[in-house]
């Protein structure tokens, strides 16, 4: 470093320093302030509201701070390191054509590359409420989905926008922006339904956004939620039992989280006079009604808004009441979570035409505070994309869904996701099997040289393998029909190892015979020539071959097959060296009768010797598919074991979701409500024990059982040792 370059350097070290300090004043102060609401929230209700307002803002920083490793931190402008995939803009994914739903070829060939697994948000709401710029700012762009400025909606069918995800390079960020709902040119209702619940099947976050407050106008738009029952199936055919839960019941397992967007707010967030926050703000809008005919309709306590225009008006018969309740009852037992976010005007009027062109600079402070708040809670909040079971979702898969449910729905017929997944299963499970048989071979091409000097050596390579291709395998595979997949790949792999092991044979014999071929010419050469064929000739035959034998025994890299080769060579010769035997003169009949013996002995002695290691060869071979099976039986019990945790943590996340709305009902004084969701409640504990339970477990090894015995009956009796020993 030259001398000149310091001072540059120190005062660029400085620089960073004061920007890291006060980031870490202001975080305290803020932690500070915090603090001081949660203990006196009633001497300082407006900062209690504020502390409210950003608790989950602070909690994140905080624990960034002390870690390092901050999900807002800025470096030129840009978020966080990423994922690594990158869309530079976005595309159509399913095109609406003449009020039909067309997947885009394309979109699906680029969700086909993404193996991470994808972080699924998607938007909805009413045509020309300003979604695509709001999806625009979660990509990090001013521009990308198309924003219109006149009163005409821009987005058709359902666009795609794939982008790294700030902070978790291991997933893919992926934005769908919806076609506008209620386009009074469109005319077709069904279409935008079938849009919202494209929306709602493949997201794991929906922003829903609208216009101003939440009134009975913005529920009313939002009737697609009460169309859902009609529109989604949890399972392909009503369960026969007949304590299973609800079609609709089902829905908060696999149904993505709700986060309301409110744009163009203008009133101030007050309950009762007093401020509060939007979620509570959103809570009190989605509170239900009661009726004068409702057995629980005592009077309550609930809080209304002291804006007049921000208020529901209470209906007044039972009918009016059910369709006030119904939309409101749909997103509480529908969506596991649920969040509200506000935002001002993003500029004013005269600049909306050209928002996509506009700096944060020249956007109104409060909007980028907001829109910074909404960008970090869908950051730090989205979980990936899921399907029951708890199995994530990848780009590949994602592809496969917007197929299954696409043709579904163009079909006539009903999105059923119980039949998605179990589509989505057969896929995955055969694109695990060929990837895992693929690198079997892989990893053997790499591994193995030809000849191998034992049996044993050919075999570790194998197990090592196999065991890799196994895991590669296991990290794919659904548990839906896992064990005929995976009893295919042990018959394929098997295939292959019967394969290598021939091949062995064949370069070793052919290694042998190059060898053998050179020393056995000179002593043909002796035979034709009639050298033996004298007095003394046979011990000089025998003491060739003994030779030739200790020179062929010198030389490496000969194979398994060395002896067998070199006892074929001799027997060759065998009937010459009888012949040499019977015309050596120098022989005495008595010693040509004991040479005779001895020779005999010999061969079988070679005999006996040839089968001992036939036998320890198929000894082998079998300890090898014994381990192949135990190890197949482990690593299948050890993923589903990994599976049932997964079925038991969905099944926690939806009791607590209807936890959480039975409290809620309760305190409003709806005991029907509670009552429903407390049977919910018992079955999904039921349904707990059940899956807790191994017996569904082994029910699956037993069938893996079947199918590899089928494959390999010399292994029953150790196939059924291994389960016991699972037992």
């Amino acid at each position: 470093m030259k001398p000149a370059e310091v001072p540059g350097l120190l005062l660029d070290l400085l620089k960073r320093f004061l920007r890291w300090a006060t980031e870490k004043i202001v975080i305290v102060v803020l932690s500070c302030t915090s603090l001081v609401c949660l203990i006196f929230p009633a001497v300082f209700p407006k900062l209690a509201l504020w502390q409210r307002i950003w608790k989950d803002h602070i909690k994140a920083r905080i624990a960034a701070m002390w870690t390092g490793n901050s999900p807002h931190r800025r470096s030129s402008g840009l978020r966080p390191e990423a994922s690594k995939f990158h869309m530079p803009s976005p595309m159509c994914l399913i095109e609406n054509r003449d009020s039909n739903l067309v997947v885009c070829p394309e979109a699906l060939q680029v969700l086909s590359k993404i193996d991470q697994p994808v972080v699924v948000v998607a938007i909805a709401g009413l045509y020309r409420t300003g979604k695509s710029f709001l999806m625009n700012k979660l990509a990090g762009k001013n521009k990308g989905f198309l924003l219109g400025s006149t009163v005409e909606a821009v987005t058709k069918g359902i666009w795609m926008w794939c982008v790294p995800y700030p902070g978790k390079p291991d997933q893919t960020l992926v934005l769908l922006d919806t076609e506008g709902l209620d386009d009074a040119k469109k005319g077709d209702v069904q279409n935008d339904s079938w849009i919202f619940v494209l929306a709602v099947l493949l997201s794991s976050t929906l922003v829903y956004n609208s216009m101003g407050v939440i009134d009975q106008h913005a529920i009313d738009q939002l009737h697609y939620v009460t169309e859902l029952t009609e529109r989604i199936k949890s399972k392909s055919s009503p369960a026969e039992d007949s304590e299973a839960l609800e079609d609709s019941a089902e829905y908060v397992r696999f149904f993505p989280s709700f986060v309301w967007a409110l744009r163009d707010f203008t009133l101030q967030l007050q309950l009762n006079g007093q401020p509060c926050t939007e979620d509570e703000y959103l809570e009190e809008m989605l509170k239900l009604k009661k009726g004068s005919d409702d057995p629980s309709s005592e009077p309550t306590d609930n809080v209304a808004p002291a804006d007049s225009s921000a208020n529901c008006p209470v209906p007044s018969d039972t009918h009016d009441i059910q369709r006030y309740n119904l939309t409101r009852e749909c997103i509480r037992l529908f969506f596991p979570t649920r969040k509200c976010f506000i935002f001002d005007r993003p500029t004013n009027r005269k600049n909306l035409d050209r928002l996509e062109d506009l700096q944060d600079s020249e956007l109104d402070p409060e909007f980028l505070e907001q829109a910074e708040r909404f960008c970090d809670h869908i950051y730090e909040t989205s979980k990936a994309k899921t399907v029951p079971g708890g199995n994530i979702v990848t780009g590949c898969m994602l592809a496969k869904l917007v197929e299954t449910y696409v043709d579904t729905i163009c079909s006539g017929g009903v999105p059923c996701v119980e039949n998605a997944v179990e589509s989505l299963a057969r896929m995955e499970n055969s694109a695990a099997l060929n990837e895992a048989i693929a690198r079997y071979v892989e990893l053997m091409e790499q591994k193995v040289k030809l000849p191998t000097e034992t049996l044993q050596e050919l075999l570790d390579m194998h197990a090592e393998s196999e065991t890799e291709a196994l895991n590669v395998f296991m990290d794919r595979a659904f548990r839906n029909d896992i064990g005929q997949s995976q009893a295919e790949l042990m018959k394929i792999v098997h295939q292959k190892k019967e394969e290598y092991l021939l091949k062995n044979e064949l370069k070793s014999s052919e290694c042998c015979k190059s060898i053998l071929t050179p020393l056995f010419k000179e002593l043909d050469d002796r035979i034709n020539q009639g050298i033996y064929f004298q007095s003394g000739g046979y011990q000089n035959f025998l003491d060739d071959l003994k030779t030739i034998k200790e020179q062929y025994r010198q030389k490496n890299g000969k194979g398994i097959m060395a002896e067998e080769v070199l006892q074929q060579f001799l027997k060759e010769r065998e009937v010459v060296g009888k012949h040499i035997l019977q015309g050596d003169e120098a022989l005495t009949k008595a010693e040509k009768e004991l040479a005779d013996a001895k020779a005999k002995a010999e061969e079988e002695e070679q005999k006996k010797e040839a089968q001992k290691q036939e036998l320890a060869a198929l000894q082998l071979k079998l300890e090898d598919q014994c381990r192949t099976f135990e190890a197949n039986i482990q690593q299948l019990k050890e993923k589903l074991e990994r599976d049932r945790e997964q079925q038991l943590e969905e099944t926690k996340r939806m009791l607590d979701s209807k936890l959480r709305e039975q409290k809620k009902f309760l305190e409003e004084g709806y005991e029907s409500y509670a009552s429903r969701l407390q049977v919910e409640m018992d079955q999904l504990t039921q349904r707990d024990q059940y899956i807790g339970n191994s017996s569904w477990i082994f029910k699956i090894l037993f069938g893996l059982l079947n199918a590899i015995t089928f494959i390999f009956p010399e292994l029953l009796q150790f196939a059924i040792r291994a389960i016991m020993r699972l037992l």
